[in-house]
């Protein structure tokens, strides 16, 4: 790898906020970005030190991995000299990176953060995972990573944590290694609700099968999508009811094709306040699309949304997508659409 250079800055459109990129000419992942108020880097060699380190994950920042995280917060706050509360993930997931696949996100690396922030995280490490940290030994991953790059002073991990080569090593063990160095190590029971264990695992089940009760209770908040709106085929606008094609990123998990009352977020809406819509997530069988598409209609609004940042929440699952016998029978099914989502969501703005 060739040695970082200073690359331009790019902006968070949905912020509005400038942010510098070190990076590699051969490798464009970044090594270190301030978004928002939380520290994100690739690179242990500019990881702000010491720490109080929740490892994990953390795809989707449910309720299980609050609880993961408020030790870290605690400790923070009980040091009498500085310490990061610190969240360490992976990328690929591990599970991608085994089995040759990718693994749809409930939260890319950005929205994390942003979600991080709101738990009052200070920094997010990112540690790119490939087969040289693959191959650390238990031992070997404790002491070059976590007390030696890391300074961790206090350490917490859900009861299901696995690390090292071959996943030899658990919770038991990386608390037995961390108390012989003098660290604090906190392991957090599993969490269920209302008999379901809180997994991200659980949350992307639930989400392909449209269930958004179960996603948002185990979220602890509604699913959302955030992207930019590109020029579709317009056809919404031909039957009085015009769209914004939402593209998200690659990696983030799509919910179960069908339409879904939601809340939408963006500048050019309502001074950027909430205010509700319908989505469709499918294929428009009935004008024999072939590709899936994301397309929000706003509800009480008119306007052009194109290279705007939209942000949708997923608050109810209204109906499958199904094919209709002409464009008339299409319209009068999203007018249908359009009237359940406001019934139902009146409470929601």
């Amino acid at each position: 790898m060739t040695s970082p250079i200073w690359g331009s800055t790019w902006k968070d459109l949905s912020k509005d906020r400038e942010k510098s990129i070190l990076y590699t000419d051969d490798n464009p992942w970044f090594l270190y970005v301030k978004i928002l108020s939380v520290w994100i880097t690739t690179s242990l060699q500019t990881v702000l030190t010491p720490n109080a380190v929740a490892l994990g994950n953390f795809d989707g920042i449910h309720l299980g991995h609050r609880q993961v995280i408020e030790p870290v917060l605690t400790a923070r706050e009980a040091a009498v000299l500085r310490l990061y509360a610190t969240v360490v993930s992976f990328s690929p997931h591990p599970r991608a990176f085994f089995s040759g696949q990718s693994l749809p996100l409930l939260s890319p690396f950005e929205e994390r953060a942003a979600l991080l922030e709101q738990t009052g995280v200070d920094q997010l490490v990112i540690l790119p995972f490939d087969r040289a940290l693959a191959g650390l030994t238990p031992q070997e991953f404790v002491e070059a990573i976590i007390l030696t790059q890391l300074q961790a002073k206090h350490v917490s991990v859900g009861e299901d944590f696995r690390f090292g080569a071959k996943r030899a090593g658990d919770a038991s063990l990386l608390k037995q290694l961390l108390t012989a160095h003098g660290i604090e190590t906190t392991i957090v029971a599993l969490q269920t609700l209302d008999g379901d264990r809180v997994s991200s695992s659980s949350v992307r089940q639930a989400l392909s099968r449209g269930d958004l009760t179960n996603a948002t209770k185990l979220l602890g908040r509604p699913y959302r999508l955030s992207g930019r709106v590109i020029e579709g085929q317009q056809l919404g606008r031909t039957i009085g009811f015009p769209t914004a094609n939402l593209q998200v990123p690659l990696e983030k998990l799509i919910p179960a094709q069908g339409v879904y009352g939601v809340r939408i977020f963006s500048k050019q809406l309502n001074q950027g306040e909430a205010i509700l819509g319908v989505m469709n997530i499918g294929n428009r069988p009935t004008v024999n699309g072939l590709n899936q598409t994301i397309e929000v209609h706003v509800l009480d609004w008119e306007g052009d949304l194109y290279d705007q940042e939209l942000t949708v929440e997923l608050l109810e699952f209204i109906r499958p997508e199904q094919k209709f016998s002409s464009l008339d029978a299409l319209k009068d099914q999203i007018q249908a659409d359009c009237l359940t989502a406001r019934s139902r969501l009146a409470a929601a703005i």
